[in-house]
């Protein structure tokens, strides 16, 4: 059986849920790079066109479980799988059995009311986010027939990829798929994602007889989910999608994340209310059984006491806001990976960020090449080219720079004058790259060029105008106060080396890199880009402080801060940082703005030490060093144009990389924040309240004071009322600073509140009762309460929403009003209808209603003296 034969079973098993065995990946470790491509059915040549559409065909899109797009019927499923509608389906179930029809029906419509509006919304969500990502594409370099003789790779998404497709590998790269690697150039692999070992393994292409318990740890192999370090190779695929070890993996733990704080205070509000329900039906139950003697009576209204006390809309009030969060950031052409992010984005208050394409135009210009007098050199140009040119890594935005004087790709004969022979890759820890390569007259050329100190490091002469020198202490403070003059202009600058190889030698490794001649350095502008400043100024009025991390010299990096008026202080460089410890860098990191010269890895600590002092960072990156800061952060921002590891590693990527957008995106994040924790404080005070009201109704009446189809009747009126809170307005004052969870400040509220509205249930009681003489009129009572206990529900989300003073200061959305509007219209007809009577409704007297209006404004003028006083001393 070939490899391409067990491919398709595992392909099959994996789909099953059955893990799949690992003898094929030994298998084709032993075997020799060409064997091992006839074995997957394939040619170190790669597949042609035909060959992978076909392929595509048996094997499906190269996808893992969660980057599937899920149907409709997942999405419903996803809005119905709460603990709130299992208990209110449950409590219908109830109903029904017990032969109230009528309630069951009333239960199971607030259900589908909840679970329909935050379907649609977040549908909606969905399919722009969809637009958008499509926009966006993780791409793969790899070789079909026919090809370019020039240039035989191409770019393809993907998902696109098949078994047997033949693939390069570069810095910065996800590993595509699981793989067999054909050749190897120094090529480091993070498996991280899936060993759980954060030191980068050495990979290579080699046959392999070692024997191996585990396979990562064969040497020629890569699994998708890894991303390349450093170097670079050529990989002959052999599993795609679900088949992969990564997809198994992401099967298996699809949906599952560490809960935010946010998801963590949701909940605990969840589980807050269902004990109260635990504690309050039960005793509802008992005395209205054992004053009323009507026990099939007395349980109907417990159950409807239950569904009452039950924040049914609060997981469509969390969707809907959150989809509608995403929605309006769509519009930006921001993509949100994950909701909850945009929460996140809201109680930021750090913005972690590299300065390259976030303070600048992200639009570098080659200015200058200079020899070690400082004059024009033409032949440092043509060197840097040269190495830019052959270098077959990560090719950044210096490299392009180089590149786009395309006049010496004629002028230097490249593709006859000058071939490749080798390459030494760019790493963190070295800070340069080299090339070999041969010339026409046969000589061997290693081409160094890299940050000015690493390559000085390695050199030991200069040349000037054919003139070789010894280099001593005097050429390297002449050269470092020629760049630092530079750097003070904006310039980022590289330095550029060659040393003349043995034409014998036929591989390169670091060592190579010693005893070089230094040529000069290249001089780059990045200018600042004109929308930093008002952006810095606008988060830091959004009480977000920005901090950049950045692997740039403290010079340059001061000049570009100070050019967008960003307050530098002392800047903390990289090697400080890692003689600290976490808990003195967490001090120090907590009143820096500027980190310079950093690894990534040092990016990472940073970002945690900030955590450890209790901030919420963000981070936004585009390169392969920021993947592990964009990992760590609260909330990780990347840009289309950024490497695969970076996006791959984000919650959010901008398809413009602009901090105005971010300020946006906070801006969101505060406004859903406000609008959930408007509904969970009137929630949880409004049951809180109810609590009191129902006991002590059930205590003092001889009859139920409503009904159980009264009580679900009227929180199926309050739960339309609020079902437009996320289109609510907000207040700026609330925008202005960085918003969290807060338990205690709800509970405390609650407490504060949540009486005020038993007072004038009480209040509504005596006036039924003594005014009314309801006594024996349990219809009226009932009707009474129903109306009065609606309209104080349906209109104290408007004292609630602001800490202004309602409808003159602070002004709901019109859809707000327009519900509270119709619902206390609904409330107030109800009684005089064919189905208010139905429901057990009598018409109230005309005093009822200036009585009432009068309870109504008292109530709203003393909750809102009391909320005043509240966020006096507690915030709002």
């Amino acid at each position: 059986m070939t490899l391409l034969s067990r491919s398709v079973e595992h392909s099959d098993s994996s789909r099953a849920g059955h893990p799949h065995g690992d003898s094929d990946l030994a298998a084709a470790s032993r075997l020799q790079p060409g064997a091992a491509c006839a074995e997957v059915g394939s040619r170190l040549e790669g597949l042609s066109q035909t060959e992978a559409a076909g392929r595509q065909k048996k094997f499906g899109l190269n996808l893992v479980t969660r980057e599937r797009k899920a149907t409709i019927l997942q999405e419903l499923w996803g809005r119905a799988r709460n603990p709130l509608n299992a208990l209110l389906l449950t409590l219908a179930t109830v109903s029904y059995f017990l032969g109230d029809v009528r309630a069951a029906v009333v239960i199971a419509g607030m259900v589908i009311l909840a679970i329909t509006t935050a379907f649609i919304q977040e549908h909606r969500s969905n399919e722009a986010a969809a637009q958008l990502r499509a926009m966006v594409h993780t791409t793969a370099s790899v070789r079909r027939t026919p090809n370019d003789p020039d240039n035989p790779f191409s770019e393809i998404p993907m998902e696109q990829l098949v078994p047997g497709d033949v693939v390069r590998l570069s810095a910065g790269d996800m590993i595509p798929a699981d793989l067999r690697l054909l050749d190897a150039k120094d090529l480091f692999i993070n498996q991280a994602t899936l060993t759980g070992e954060a030191m980068p393994a050495e990979k290579y292409s080699h046959a392999s007889d070692a024997g191996c318990d585990d396979p990562f740890d064969l040497p020629n192999l890569c699994f998708m989910g890894a991303n390349v370090v450093s170097g670079y190779g050529t990989g002959v695929i052999l599993r795609t999608g679900p088949s992969t070890f990564f997809g198994q993996l992401a099967h298996n733990i699809a949906g599952r994340r560490v809960p935010t704080a946010f998801d963590q205070g949701i909940n605990r509000f969840t589980w807050l209310m269902i004990r109260f329900i635990v504690v309050m039906v039960p005793a509802v139950f008992l005395i209205n059984g054992l004053t009323k003697h009507d026990w099939l009576e007395a349980l109907l209204f417990a159950v409807a006491v239950a569904v009452g006390l039950t924040p049914e809309m609060l997981p469509m009030i969390v969707t809907v806001n959150l989809a509608k969060g995403a929605l309006a950031m769509s519009r930006e052409k921001v993509i949100v990976k994950r909701l909850n992010a945009i929460q996140n984005l809201g109680a930021m208050d750090v913005l972690c960020t590299d300065k390259t394409g976030t303070l600048t135009q992200d639009r570098i210009i080659l200015k200058r090449h200079l020899d070690l007098r400082g004059e024009e050199s033409e032949r440092v140009l043509q060197y840097a080219f040269l190495n830019s040119h052959f270098q077959s890594g990560l090719r950044n935005l210096l490299d392009n720079a180089v590149l786009a004087h395309v006049d010496l790709h004629k002028t230097l004969g490249i593709g006859s004058g000058y071939t490749k022979l080798d390459e030494i890759p760019f790493d963190f820890s070295r800070r340069r790259l080299s090339v070999v390569v041969a010339s026409e007259d046969g000589k061997h050329i290693l081409i160094c060029k890299g940050a000015v100190e690493e390559v000085f490091a390695v050199c030991t002469r200069y040349t000037v105008d054919q003139e070789i020198g010894q280099l001593d202490e005097s050429h390297f403070e002449a050269a470092k106060k020629a760049t630092t003059a530079l750097n003070a202009d904006g310039f980022r600058v590289v330095a550029v080396a060659y040393g003349e190889m043995d034409p014998s030698k036929t591989t390169y490794s670091v060592e190579d890199e010693a005893d070089l001649t230094l040529l000069g350095y290249i001089a780059f502008l990045d200018p600042p880009k004109d929308s930093a400043c008002e952006a810095i100024a606008a988060l830091a009025r959004r009480g977000v402080q920005v901090k950049i991390l950045t692997g740039d010299n403290e010079v340059i990096t001061r000049k570009i801060c100070h050019e967008v008026q960003l307050d530098v202080g002392e800047i903390l460089l990289g090697g400080k940082v890692a003689a600290m410890t976490d808990v003195e860098l967490a001090d120090i990191a907590d009143r820096t703005t500027v980190f310079a010269k950093l690894t990534p890895a040092q990016k990472e600590r940073v970002v945690r030490a900030l955590h450890a002092k209790g901030h919420v960072v963000g981070f936004l990156g585009d390169g392969i060093n920021d993947s592990q800061a964009l990992k760590v952060a609260d909330v990780g921002i990347s840009v289309d144009t950024a490497v695969d590891i970076a996006k791959e590693s984000a919650d959010i990527i901008l398809l413009e990389k602009n901090l105005l957008v971010l300020q946006k995106g906070v801006v969101e994040g505060r406004k859903i924040f406000a609008n959930i924790t408007k509904y969970i404080k009137m929630g949880a005070s409004s049951n809180f309240g109810n609590m009191f009201s129902v006991l002590g109704a059930s205590i003092i009446l001889p009859f139920l004071p409503m009904t159980a189809i009264q009580v679900l009747t009227n929180n199926l009126l309050y739960d339309f009322s609020q079902t437009t809170i996320p289109t609510d307005n907000v207040d700026e004052e609330y925008l202005t600073v960085p918003r969290r969870w807060d338990i205690s400040n709800i509970f405390k509220f609650m407490v504060f509140i949540g009486p005020m509205s038993s007072i004038f249930d009480y209040a509504t009681y005596g006036m039924m009762l003594f005014v009314f003489d309801a006594w024996k009129n349990p219809s009226l009572f009932q009707t009474g309460w129903f109306v009065e206990s609606l309209l104080t529900q349906t209109l104290i989300i408007h004292i609630i929403r602001t800490a202004k003073i309602p409808f003159i200061e602070s002004r709901a959305s019109p859809a707000l009003i327009a519900t509270t509007i119709i619902i206390c219209a609904v409330g107030i007809a109800l009684p005089f209808t064919w189905a208010g009577s139905a429901l057990g409704f009598t018409p109230l007297p005309w005093l009822y209603w200036p009585l009432v209006a009068a309870m109504l404004l008292s109530y709203a003028i003393l909750t809102h003296f009391v909320k005043v006083w509240f966020v006096r001393r507690w915030g709002l």
